[in-house]
Protein backbone atom coordinates (compact mmCIF):
# COMPACT_ATOMS: atom_id res chain seq x y z
CA UNK A 1 0.00 0.00 0.00
CA UNK A 2 0.89 3.35 -0.93
CA UNK A 3 0.58 6.73 1.43
CA UNK A 4 -0.24 9.73 0.23
CA UNK A 5 2.18 12.32 1.05
CA UNK A 6 1.03 14.58 4.19
CA UNK A 7 -1.18 17.95 2.63
CA UNK A 8 0.78 21.26 3.66
CA UNK A 9 -1.38 22.72 6.04
CA UNK A 10 -2.74 19.92 7.78
CA UNK A 11 -0.29 19.01 10.38
CA UNK A 12 2.63 18.25 7.88
CA UNK A 13 6.30 19.35 9.21
CA UNK A 14 7.44 22.03 7.21
CA UNK A 15 10.64 21.01 5.25
CA UNK A 16 13.54 22.45 6.54
CA UNK A 17 14.92 25.37 3.47
CA UNK A 18 17.98 23.74 1.24
CA UNK A 19 21.36 24.62 2.89
CA UNK A 20 23.02 27.69 1.00
CA UNK A 21 25.84 26.48 -1.35
CA UNK A 22 28.65 28.69 -0.15
CA UNK A 23 30.11 28.33 -3.09
CA UNK A 24 27.00 30.46 -5.40
CA UNK A 25 27.13 33.67 -5.58
CA UNK A 26 23.91 35.71 -5.15
CA UNK A 27 23.11 38.97 -7.80
CA UNK A 28 23.64 42.46 -5.59
CA UNK A 29 23.02 45.60 -7.71
CA UNK A 30 25.15 48.83 -7.82
CA UNK A 31 23.28 51.54 -5.82
CA UNK A 32 26.81 53.64 -6.15
CA UNK A 33 30.29 53.18 -7.06
CA UNK A 34 33.35 56.52 -6.88
CA UNK A 35 36.72 56.98 -6.36
CA UNK A 36 38.57 57.38 -2.84
CA UNK A 37 41.37 58.17 -4.53
CA UNK A 38 43.34 57.80 -8.08
CA UNK A 39 43.45 54.03 -7.61
CA UNK A 40 40.77 53.10 -4.31
CA UNK A 41 37.19 53.09 -5.05
CA UNK A 42 33.76 52.11 -3.20
CA UNK A 43 31.31 50.02 -4.39
CA UNK A 44 27.91 49.88 -2.30
CA UNK A 45 25.54 47.26 -3.44
CA UNK A 46 21.97 46.40 -2.26
CA UNK A 47 20.41 43.31 -3.37
CA UNK A 48 17.51 41.99 -6.26
CA UNK A 49 14.34 42.11 -5.06
CA UNK A 50 13.83 38.35 -2.87
CA UNK A 51 16.83 38.17 -2.34
CA UNK A 52 18.03 36.88 1.48
CA UNK A 53 20.34 39.01 3.44
CA UNK A 54 22.94 37.79 5.46
CA UNK A 55 23.87 40.25 8.77
CA UNK A 56 27.67 40.42 8.85
CA UNK A 57 30.16 41.56 11.67
CA UNK A 58 33.19 43.74 11.56
CA UNK A 59 36.21 41.77 10.20
CA UNK A 60 34.31 39.95 7.88
CA UNK A 61 34.78 40.00 3.96
CA UNK A 62 32.90 38.61 0.89
CA UNK A 63 33.78 37.21 -2.36
CA UNK A 64 33.10 39.29 -5.13
CA UNK A 65 32.66 38.11 -8.58
CA UNK A 66 32.26 39.18 -12.27
CA UNK A 67 30.61 36.79 -14.83
CA UNK A 68 33.91 36.01 -17.26
CA UNK A 69 36.11 37.93 -15.14
CA UNK A 70 37.01 36.69 -11.87
CA UNK A 71 36.30 37.00 -7.93
CA UNK A 72 37.97 38.66 -5.43
CA UNK A 73 37.90 39.09 -1.62
CA UNK A 74 37.20 42.61 0.12
CA UNK A 75 36.58 43.27 3.55
CA UNK A 76 33.22 44.57 3.80
CA UNK A 77 33.61 48.41 4.87
CA UNK A 78 30.36 49.50 5.65
CA UNK A 79 27.87 49.57 8.60
CA UNK A 80 27.29 46.30 10.50
CA UNK A 81 23.68 47.85 11.38
CA UNK A 82 22.38 48.03 7.76
CA UNK A 83 23.23 44.66 6.05
CA UNK A 84 21.05 45.94 3.40
CA UNK A 85 23.41 47.61 1.84
CA UNK A 86 27.17 46.13 1.56
CA UNK A 87 29.72 48.62 1.39
CA UNK A 88 33.57 47.35 -0.37
CA UNK A 89 36.41 49.51 -0.31
CA UNK A 90 39.52 48.40 -2.51
CA UNK A 91 42.72 48.83 -4.63
CA UNK A 92 42.45 48.74 -8.07
CA UNK A 93 45.14 46.49 -8.72
CA UNK A 94 44.37 42.78 -10.06
CA UNK A 95 42.10 42.12 -13.91
CA UNK A 96 39.34 41.87 -11.54
CA UNK A 97 39.04 44.64 -9.68
CA UNK A 98 40.33 47.39 -12.60
CA UNK A 99 37.48 45.74 -14.30
CA UNK A 100 35.09 46.66 -10.79
CA UNK A 101 36.56 50.43 -10.86
CA UNK A 102 34.69 50.59 -14.14
CA UNK A 103 31.53 49.60 -13.28
CA UNK A 104 28.28 51.82 -12.58
CA UNK A 105 25.56 52.42 -10.80
CA UNK A 106 22.73 49.55 -12.25
CA UNK A 107 25.00 47.06 -12.87
CA UNK A 108 25.24 43.53 -10.98
CA UNK A 109 27.58 41.73 -8.94
CA UNK A 110 27.94 38.47 -7.73
CA UNK A 111 28.53 38.15 -3.63
CA UNK A 112 29.40 35.41 -2.03
CA UNK A 113 29.71 35.74 2.47
CA UNK A 114 30.33 37.23 4.64
CA UNK A 115 32.93 34.92 5.27
CA UNK A 116 35.57 34.98 8.63
CA UNK A 117 36.34 35.92 11.84
CA UNK A 118 35.37 39.37 13.22
CA UNK A 119 36.91 42.43 15.81
CA UNK A 120 36.64 41.93 19.38
CA UNK A 121 34.13 44.59 19.44
CA UNK A 122 31.87 43.38 21.86
CA UNK A 123 34.76 41.93 24.17
CA UNK A 124 36.28 45.08 24.27
CA UNK A 125 33.98 47.18 26.29
CA UNK A 126 35.66 48.80 29.24
CA UNK A 127 38.93 49.00 27.80
CA UNK A 128 40.71 51.61 26.24
CA UNK A 129 40.74 50.64 22.16
CA UNK A 130 43.47 51.62 20.09
CA UNK A 131 42.99 51.31 16.42
CA UNK A 132 46.30 51.42 13.74
CA UNK A 133 45.45 51.32 10.30
CA UNK A 134 47.88 51.58 6.66
CA UNK A 135 46.57 52.67 4.07
CA UNK A 136 43.67 50.34 2.29
CA UNK A 137 43.74 49.22 5.92
CA UNK A 138 41.63 51.45 7.44
CA UNK A 139 38.85 50.20 5.19
CA UNK A 140 38.58 46.57 6.87
CA UNK A 141 38.84 48.40 10.38
CA UNK A 142 35.57 50.76 9.81
CA UNK A 143 32.84 48.54 10.30
CA UNK A 144 34.43 48.23 13.78
CA UNK A 145 34.71 52.01 14.69
CA UNK A 146 31.52 52.23 13.36
CA UNK A 147 30.19 50.08 15.46
CA UNK A 148 32.32 50.84 18.58
CA UNK A 149 30.68 54.94 18.14
CA UNK A 150 27.11 54.27 18.10
CA UNK A 151 28.28 52.46 21.68
CA UNK A 152 30.75 54.82 22.75
CA UNK A 153 30.05 55.21 26.30
CA UNK A 154 30.57 51.73 26.81
CA UNK A 155 34.68 52.59 25.89
CA UNK A 156 37.18 54.77 27.54
CA UNK A 157 39.89 56.17 25.28
CA UNK A 158 39.51 55.48 21.57
CA UNK A 159 42.29 56.05 19.50
CA UNK A 160 42.78 56.15 15.45
CA UNK A 161 46.03 55.89 13.94
CA UNK A 162 46.47 55.88 10.18
CA UNK A 163 49.14 56.32 8.01
CA UNK A 164 49.00 56.79 4.66
CA UNK A 165 51.06 57.40 1.18
CA UNK A 166 50.57 60.73 0.46
CA UNK A 167 47.89 63.54 1.70
CA UNK A 168 46.31 62.60 -1.51
CA UNK A 169 45.78 58.78 -0.65
CA UNK A 170 43.82 59.56 2.23
CA UNK A 171 40.79 57.39 2.58
CA UNK A 172 37.19 58.17 3.75
CA UNK A 173 38.11 62.10 4.44
CA UNK A 174 34.18 63.55 4.76
CA UNK A 175 33.51 60.03 7.98
CA UNK A 176 36.84 60.89 9.59
CA UNK A 177 36.10 64.66 10.00
CA UNK A 178 32.49 63.44 10.71
CA UNK A 179 34.14 61.11 13.22
CA UNK A 180 36.33 63.82 15.19
CA UNK A 181 33.52 66.44 15.39
CA UNK A 182 30.67 64.03 16.20
CA UNK A 183 32.01 61.78 19.02
CA UNK A 184 35.32 61.27 21.23
CA UNK A 185 37.32 60.05 19.08
CA UNK A 186 40.93 61.17 19.13
CA UNK A 187 42.44 60.58 15.24
CA UNK A 188 46.12 60.83 14.73
CA UNK A 189 47.10 60.88 10.49
CA UNK A 190 50.25 60.64 9.23
CA UNK A 191 51.59 60.10 5.75
CA UNK A 192 54.74 58.73 4.05
CA UNK A 193 55.71 61.95 1.94
CA UNK A 194 54.22 65.04 2.05
CA UNK A 195 53.06 67.53 -0.62
CA UNK A 196 51.37 70.50 -1.21
CA UNK A 197 49.76 72.35 2.09
CA UNK A 198 50.07 69.54 4.40
CA UNK A 199 50.47 70.55 7.46
CA UNK A 200 50.68 67.26 9.91
CA UNK A 201 52.79 63.85 10.33
CA UNK A 202 55.04 62.91 8.21
CA UNK A 203 56.30 59.51 9.27
CA UNK A 204 55.40 55.80 9.51
CA UNK A 205 52.47 55.28 11.35
CA UNK A 206 54.06 53.49 14.06
CA UNK A 207 55.75 56.85 15.46
CA UNK A 208 52.59 58.26 16.53
CA UNK A 209 52.35 55.13 18.80
CA UNK A 210 54.22 56.46 21.79
CA UNK A 211 52.81 60.03 21.92
CA UNK A 212 49.05 58.84 22.28
CA UNK A 213 47.63 58.53 25.85
CA UNK A 214 45.95 55.13 26.90
CA UNK A 215 46.26 53.23 29.49
CA UNK A 216 49.00 49.99 28.38
CA UNK A 217 47.20 47.72 30.97
CA UNK A 218 43.70 48.35 29.63
CA UNK A 219 44.03 49.04 26.24
CA UNK A 220 42.71 46.46 23.17
CA UNK A 221 44.68 46.98 20.41
CA UNK A 222 43.39 46.69 16.21
CA UNK A 223 45.77 46.98 13.28
CA UNK A 224 45.22 46.37 9.34
CA UNK A 225 47.98 47.10 7.28
CA UNK A 226 50.64 45.53 5.29
CA UNK A 227 52.63 42.65 7.67
CA UNK A 228 55.89 44.48 8.36
CA UNK A 229 53.73 47.34 9.53
CA UNK A 230 51.89 45.20 11.49
CA UNK A 231 55.09 43.49 13.02
CA UNK A 232 56.70 46.80 14.01
CA UNK A 233 53.25 48.25 15.57
CA UNK A 234 52.69 45.32 17.43
CA UNK A 235 56.46 46.18 18.94
CA UNK A 236 55.45 49.82 19.35
CA UNK A 237 52.85 48.56 21.16
CA UNK A 238 54.37 45.59 23.01
CA UNK A 239 57.22 48.93 24.15
CA UNK A 240 54.47 50.83 25.63
CA UNK A 241 53.24 47.90 27.98
CA UNK A 242 50.09 46.51 25.97
CA UNK A 243 50.23 42.47 26.12
CA UNK A 244 50.40 40.75 23.12
CA UNK A 245 46.78 38.49 24.38
CA UNK A 246 45.20 42.16 23.86
CA UNK A 247 46.42 43.10 20.37
CA UNK A 248 44.44 41.63 17.49
CA UNK A 249 45.54 42.09 13.53
CA UNK A 250 43.81 41.24 9.99
CA UNK A 251 45.68 39.22 7.74
CA UNK A 252 43.84 39.17 4.01
CA UNK A 253 46.42 37.48 1.92
CA UNK A 254 46.13 35.07 -1.02
CA UNK A 255 42.18 34.43 -0.05
CA UNK A 256 41.11 32.37 -2.91
CA UNK A 257 38.03 29.87 -2.01
CA UNK A 258 37.19 31.58 0.81
CA UNK A 259 35.83 28.12 2.48
CA UNK A 260 39.36 26.56 3.63
CA UNK A 261 38.99 23.97 0.08
CA UNK A 262 42.08 25.18 -1.82
CA UNK A 263 44.37 25.99 0.63
CA UNK A 264 45.68 28.84 -0.96
CA UNK A 265 45.97 31.21 1.82
CA UNK A 266 47.33 28.58 4.46
CA UNK A 267 48.94 30.08 7.28
CA UNK A 268 50.81 27.38 9.15
CA UNK A 269 48.49 25.52 10.31
CA UNK A 270 45.96 28.22 9.91
CA UNK A 271 43.01 29.49 6.88
CA UNK A 272 43.28 33.27 6.70
CA UNK A 273 39.68 33.03 5.09
CA UNK A 274 38.47 30.26 7.60
CA UNK A 275 40.03 31.43 10.85
CA UNK A 276 41.15 34.36 10.31
CA UNK A 277 41.22 37.37 8.59
CA UNK A 278 40.79 38.83 12.65
CA UNK A 279 43.42 36.82 14.63
CA UNK A 280 44.56 37.11 18.15
CA UNK A 281 48.12 38.29 17.46
CA UNK A 282 49.26 35.62 19.65
CA UNK A 283 48.03 33.01 17.38
CA UNK A 284 50.39 34.09 14.71
CA UNK A 285 53.43 35.95 16.08
CA UNK A 286 55.15 32.92 15.41
CA UNK A 287 54.71 32.90 12.11
CA UNK A 288 54.24 36.57 11.21
CA UNK A 289 57.91 36.66 12.14
CA UNK A 290 59.08 33.25 10.03
CA UNK A 291 60.24 34.14 6.20
CA UNK A 292 58.13 32.69 3.57
CA UNK A 293 55.23 31.76 5.83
Amino acid sequence: MTLAAPEAGKGAAAAPPPARDPMSPTPWRVCRAFRETDDTFTLELIPEPGREVRPFAAGQFNMLYLPGIGEVPISISGDPAYPHTLVHTTRAVGAVTKKMAAIRRGDSVGVRGPFGTAWPVESSEGSDVVFVAGGIGLAPLRPALTQLLSRRERYGRVVLLYGARTPEDILFRKTLREWRADFDLEIHVTVDRATRDWRGNVGVVTSLIPRVPFEPGHTVAMICGPEVMIRYTVMELERRGVGPDRIHVSLERNMKCAVGFCGHCQLGPHFVCKDGPVFPYEKVAALLNQREV
